[in-house]
């Protein structure tokens, strides 16, 4: 599960990108994801990468976190069209319903709790 500071629950359904594969896939080719769900990719070492939307067929909200699990960026990704990097110092993406960063508040510089269930 995903978590504010104050206890609010961001998403309670979490999967992990873990290696080459699933972090390469991400996404693509699904139909839809439910509110409440997130997929939280880890990378190796903090650094910037590209986010892309290709073979993504509904939009998304993208938060960028560092290594303490602070939020660097919040963007809001279009299916197929979207692009964005994420800055350099970022550990932490994830990916989750679109309209989700409005509807919790999410901030830069606020840190968040991710707990595998």
């Amino acid at each position: 599960m995903i978590l504010k500071p104050n206890g609010e629950l961001i998403a309670s359904d979490v999967e992990f990108a873990e290696g080459i594969i699933s972090q390469s896939k991400g996404l693509m080719l699904r139909k839809s994801i439910a509110e409440g769900y997130a997929l939280v990719f880890i990378l190796p070492s903090p650094g910037s990468v590209f986010v892309h939307m290709l073979f993504v067929f509904f939009p998304i909200d993208v938060l960028f976190l560092d290594a303490e699990k602070k939020i660097l960026a919040a963007t809001t990704l279009k299916s197929w069209i979207g692009l964005t990097r994420s800055p350099k110092k970022t550990k932490y993406i994830i990916e989750m319903h679109a309209g989700s960063i409005e509807r919790h508040k999410l901030l830069s510089g606020e840190n968040l709790a991710i707990n595998r269930s």
